[in-house]
């Protein structure tokens, strides 16, 4: 926007969005209201429209581009500005009042918050805030909304306050603390105060304690504590009073994680949460699902805050377990939603359980944990009038799978065996009217835990295989679904039970047959197949007819690849002069496919349509993967014969005619790469035809699988003199396409595959020939574009990016057992030269202003190699980057002081392990957040 839009210019773009029936008159309005939102005179216009107060549209559109202009743009603002900004938001805000609209409250609250933050200069704003309008009743919605918005806005990625700006306004919250208890207090004991400002009052409370900022000397003498109890303790209390209540005593919760040190707050708070227990059976009584699901939520966040005590001394003080009653309580409610809740404690109960492995602690939870699992068993029943197998997918079957992974979790507290002995019970004590569904559940609780359970358990497994094995024709699909995947989980002791294998594999045939249950069996078939790999030899025919007959079963694909890939790891078994003729009937099936789908005009089949050759390639793929026969030196490799002369000419024709599609040359690349690991240095006569191709095809379309699958290449053959010259030219061929598109405005953020697959070629030629790598041409602008990609913030590619440069550093300061390291680390040391002192800059900026904290370690890795090549220099570039650095924000605060760039720049040159870099870069990084 080159100029200030005048306000009769803005005002018809209002009415065209709001009001203009015609769509195209409403999308041109809303691309020129977002135009004027990003310019530097949305300031002013904002401004105008809130004094001038035409319209509800207007205010709130005014209203949130002064919110997002400070969220996003202070930096626009000069500081001389900044006092006049803030009394024109302190003078629209006095003239809200009862008819003022929500959504602008909330927009202007938001904005002087952000505000408030970020300038600076405005010390005690909080405190300015309430003596400002604490006396007026008509603004105290609004003071309450910003009271709560200042605390939650502190930690906003946005706003990057830095860590000293925050240090010093949570000084000022903890000294404004005192006065905004007192005006919470004042509200809530107004006669007057209606139920909205009652949940305004404890929105705002529950701010503050998960701010941190409320002293426990304040809280605990303050009457304000045990309001949110008493609420809740009243049955005919609203629901969403109630809620926010709830929310406000899980803040209070929260706020004691070190509940040791804030005794007398979590004696007060567990006291409170006690007397919930008779409110929550009335709410169970009553049929109130969403208070019992209120009670849950504090009951758990009481057994999560006082954990630690738990586990430490249980049944004492805070230890006291009859917090786990609570929570057992809520489990045992009929709906399986309110438990739920509670399954973050159970995960961390296990976790701290397994970690400590203190035998005589864990026994104490036991009981409470086989109550756990009896309760999860009889939520996981399927409805009794359900026909066909479990729905996975809808909302009970996924609560069913968080149930499952929950019972992994826990169930080394119970011991699996004694857990699956508990479930066998379960059926066995059944009657014959006994519903199906309760022996289902048990089924399935079995399911999770049989993986975890000896192979050589030789008392209650055979009981169950036999019981399952002698199931009528008749009994419910959803148990046959069930008792085939329990199967598939006890591969492992069927691999130590073969007298069972055969009887298993005709129950599973069975299965196959049927529509709804083929899926299953073929999963189940295929986790046998691999485990019992040995005894399943003779059965290899029988699974080659199997194959040969796939379409005509109802599979998933997923589940036709299992069978494939545990039929070929079968086929590993067999003598190598067998190994072929097994593999070329395996190919054959998904060849004669494929080569008929080349042969049809058609280039750029549908996802999913009978002309899309991605299952017959991924079906390939799978087979080569898993056929691994061991080879020893001088012995052809038998699967040679079959590549070379029947998968490759296809695999070959295949890139060639579905080139412009990435979703199949992508799968056309995992293919070969599959059949080329197969065969490993056998794959030689492929090598100069697959790269002739890829390089041919990468010209006219740049797909990074190509590169991906050059990695492969450079891994198998890099070590090779005579094709080191063949990979560099097939790199530099790469490289001038990849340079061109990663050039493009934004074509590094654009782009991250490829990014992440350049990068991966690139360490495979560092780690297989570093000297004719670091020799090459391309080095050098592969350098320069490491160094640009370091603030590209993709997990996968940036973390390529980064192994890549400290792998090429590492050339420089790993001797190894080789004579080359003085010829690696002149060339290395030569690059540095010129762009050390950019790649320390790129570094330490990416990790400040662009990457989330997550993601310094590798960045630490990087540093600490660059250092250990000449540590002098280092220091040098690394005080002339920190030089650089801002030392102040937008608002006026002190983002870094010179003490604290000291000792950064101390903790990184004084390290002597690359975590110790990882930590400071992360310690700093918080400076500028």
């Amino acid at each position: 926007m080159d100029s200030e839009p005048s306000l009769e210019a803005v005002g018809q773009a209002l009415h065209a969005l709001y009001n203009n029936p015609d769509v195209s008159g409403k999308e041109k309005a809303s691309v020129w209201l977002g135009e004027l939102q990003r310019s530097v005179y949305a300031w002013q216009i904002a401004d105008q429209l809130l004094r001038l107060h035409q319209s509800m549209e207007s205010c709130y559109f005014a209203a949130q581009t002064m919110r997002t202009k400070i969220q996003y743009a202070f930096h626009e603002l000069p500081p001389a500005s900044h006092t006049a900004l803030r009394d024109s938001l302190l003078e629209h805000a006095g003239k809200i009042n009862a008819e003022t609209q929500p959504v602008i409250v909330t927009q202007l609250s938001l904005a002087l918050a952000d505000l408030a933050l970020q300038m600076a200069s405005w010390k005690d704003a909080s405190l300015d805030l309430i003596q400002k309008f604490g006396g007026n009743p008509h603004q105290m919605s609004f003071l309450l909304e910003v009271l709560t918005v200042l605390p939650e806005e502190v930690n906003s990625r946005s706003l990057r306050l830095g860590a000293n700006r925050r240090e010093e306004i949570t000084k000022e919250f903890l000294k404004a603390s005192p006065m905004m208890l007192q005006l919470l207090t004042a509200v809530i004991e107004d006669p007057s105060c209606d139920e909205k400002n009652q949940i305004k009052v404890f929105r705002c409370l529950g701010s503050w304690f998960n701010l941190g900022v409320i002293p426990e000397h304040d809280i605990v003498n303050s009457k304000l504590l045990m309001v949110p109890f008493q609420v809740m303790s009243n049955n005919g209390c609203p629901n969403m009073l109630h809620e926010a209540a709830a929310d406000c005593i899980v803040s209070a919760l929260y706020s004691c994680y070190n509940c040791q040190e804030q005794l007398l707050l979590s004696q007060k708070l567990y006291q409170g949460v006690v007397t919930l227990m008779e409110p929550y059976h009335m709410s169970v009584a009553m049929e109130d699902t969403d208070k019992s699901m209120n009670y849950c939520r504090v009951f758990t966040e009481l057994a999560e805050t006082f954990l630690e005590p738990m586990v430490t001394t249980p049944t004492q003080g805070l230890g006291d377990l009859s917090v786990l009653e609570l929570l057992l309580t809520c489990v045992g409610h009929h709906l399986y939603e309110v438990g739920e809740i509670s399954f973050n404690f159970w995960y961390r109960l296990s976790e701290e359980l397994y970690q400590r492995s203190v035998q005589e602690i864990t026994d104490v939870f036991k009981p409470y944990i086989q109550r756990l699992i009896v309760a999860l068993c009889r939520h996981c029943q399927i409805e009794p009038d359900h026909e066909g197998i479990p729905d996975e997918n809808d909302d009970f079957g996924e609560f069913r799978l968080r149930v499952s992974e929950l019972i992994k979790d826990v169930v080394f507290i119970v011991g699996s065996s004694q857990c699956f002995t508990q479930m066998f019970e379960n059926i066995k004590t059944q009657t014959e009217n006994t519903s199906w569904e309760v022996i289902e559940a048990s089924l399935f609780v079995m399911t999770a835990v049989a993986k975890n359970l000896l192979p050589e358990e030789n008392e209650i497994v055979p009981l169950v295989v036999k019981s399952i094995l002698s199931m009528p024709p008749t009994a419910h699909l959803a148990i046959r679904y069930t008792s085939i995947k329990l199967f598939g989980e006890l591969c492992e002791w069927t691999e130590k039970h073969a007298e069972y294998l055969d009887a298993i594999l005709q129950f599973l045939l069975a299965g196959l047959q049927e529509k709804t249950l083929s899926t299953a069996a073929a999963n189940s078939l295929q986790c046998i197949s691999t485990m019992c790999r040995e005894q399943m030899v003779s059965h290899f025919q029988g699974l080659v007819q199997i194959v040969s007959a796939l379409e005509t079963f109802q599979l998933s694909n997923d589940a036709a690849i299992g069978l494939l890939k545990g039929t070929a790891t079968i086929l590993a078994q067999f003598p190598h002069d067998k190994i072929a003729d097994g593999l070329r009937q395996l190919c054959t099936f998904q060849l004669l496919p494929l080569s008929k789908l080349i042969e049809e005009p058609m280039n750029n089949p549908k996802q999913g349509s009978p002309h899309d050759p991605t299952k017959w390639l991924d079906r390939l793929a799978a087979i080569f993967r898993y056929v691994n026969p061991k080879v020893t030196n001088g012995q052809v490799h038998p699967c040679k014969p079959v590549i070379q002369e029947q998968v490759w000419p296809v695999l070959s024709r295949a890139c060639d005619k579905y080139q412009g599609d990435v979703r199949i040359t992508e799968r056309c690349c995992r293919c070969i790469r599959f059949a080329v690991r197969c065969l490993g240095k056998q794959s030689a006569d492929l090598l100069t035809p697959l790269v002739s191709q890829m390089i041919s095809l990468y010209q006219s379309h740049q797909h990074s699988c190509f590169l991906y699958l050059g990695s492969i290449l450079v891994d198998e053959y890099g070590m090779e003199a005579a094709c080191q010259p063949g990979l560099l030219h097939m790199l530099e061929a790469f490289c001038v396409p990849t340079f061109k598109l990663l050039e493009e405005h934004n074509g590094l953020r654009n782009h991250p595959d490829t990014v992440d697959d350049l990068f991966r070629l690139c360490l495979r030629f560092v780690q297989q020939s570093p000297i004719s790598y670091l020799q090459c041409g391309m080095v050098e602008p592969i350098l320069r574009c490491a160094i640009a990609a370091c603030s590209l913030d993709h997990k996968e590619a940036n973390a390529s990016v980064m192994k890549y440069l400290s792998d090429f550093l590492m050339c420089a300061t790993k001797k190894e057992e080789k004579d080359d390291f003085p010829l690696r680390q002149k060339a290395v040391k030569a690059l540095l030269n010129d762009h050390g002192q950019a790649l320390v800059h790129a570094l330490i900026n990416a990790c400040i202003f662009c990457l989330p904290t997550f993601m310094t370690t590798d960045f630490g890795e990087v540093i600490f190699e660059l250092m250990k090549i000449d540590r002098p220099t280092f220091c040098r570039w690394l005080e002339t980057t920190l030089k650089a650095l801002p030392t102040s924000n937008s608002g006026g605060a002190v983002t870094a002081t010179h003490k604290q760039l000291t000792d950064f720049h101390k903790a990184v040159t004084s390290a002597e392990h690359y975590k110790e870099v990882s930590q400071a870069l992360r310690d700093f990084t918080r400076l500028y957040r």
